[in-house]
């Protein structure tokens, strides 16, 4: 918002039946949140050694179709894999997913400096936006010294398609500047410009944002800011290489 303008912003249980006579017993069907659980349990149980069927059945205490079944499903996804012996390990999957929840956690303590240092380059208000689902959110925010600016509380969700982060988040490339801008799409007479944060792999991870009033950003906030959110998103880059884990 602007300070003196206003911004921001039955799971179907189902069981197997006997049919005729058996002396097998009937494996409840699995599913909804139990079979969440259930992998859980065998991703845990593979976390210190691979295991082989009957050691994964002895670890998780589920029965071997079970086991079995849910083993192969998360092979298949790649969150498990097979060794040499052919026994069940740590998929690679899961070191992509860990690398992106530890980029997650690291975001905002490694982005503060490199939106500091933007805040004070343009005197407007500097955010950096994620992506979650169908919205944005900001995860960090830092206020402009002028008594009219920009005010996005940390937390808050806004949509992907008015805005300029939002679209960088949506994956608009933009004109081949490194920027995107925005004049009052979101909200009359506020005017944004926005740069990627891109990861290793080539993934926009977030979206460095500066934004403010039209009366003083102008019509073109690209033209005065977008080399500088551009910066800032690159030494966003850096310092997330500088924490990553080794």
């Amino acid at each position: 918002m602007l300070r003196s303008l206003s911004t921001c912003g039955a799971f179907d249980l189902r069981r197997s039946h006997d049919v005729g006579l058996s002396s097998r017993p009937v494996e409840p069907t699995v599913t909804g949140v139990g079979v969440i659980d259930k992998a859980a349990r065998i991703l845990a149980a593979v976390e210190e050694r691979p295991l082989d069927l009957t050691s994964l059945i002895v670890e998780t205490g589920l029965p071997r179709a079970t086991a079995h079944r849910l083993a192969v499903a998360l092979e298949g996804h790649g969150l498990l894999r097979r060794d040499a012996d052919g026994r069940f390990a740590p998929g690679l999957r899961l070191v992509a997913l860990g690398r992106a929840a530890a980029q997650a956690l690291q975001l905002p303590d490694a982005a503060r400096p490199a939106l500091e240092e933007l805040r004070d380059r343009t005197g407007e208000s500097a955010q950096l936006y994620v992506r979650d689902g169908d919205v944005r959110v900001c995860v960090v925010s830092l206020e402009s010294p002028h008594g009219l600016r920009t005010i996005v509380p940390v937390g808050a969700a806004l949509p992907l398609d008015a805005g300029s982060a939002g679209h960088v988040l949506s994956g608009d490339t933009g004109d081949g500047t490194g920027w995107i801008d925005s004049v009052g799409e979101r909200e009359a007479g506020v005017a944004s410009v926005s740069a990627p944060v891109i990861s290793p792999d080539g993934q926009v991870i977030a979206a460095v944002s500066v934004s403010g009033p039209i009366d003083r950003i102008g019509r073109e906030p690209g033209a005065r800011h977008g080399d500088a959110v551009v910066a800032a998103a690159h030494a966003v880059e850096g310092a997330l290489g500088r924490v990553a884990p080794g």
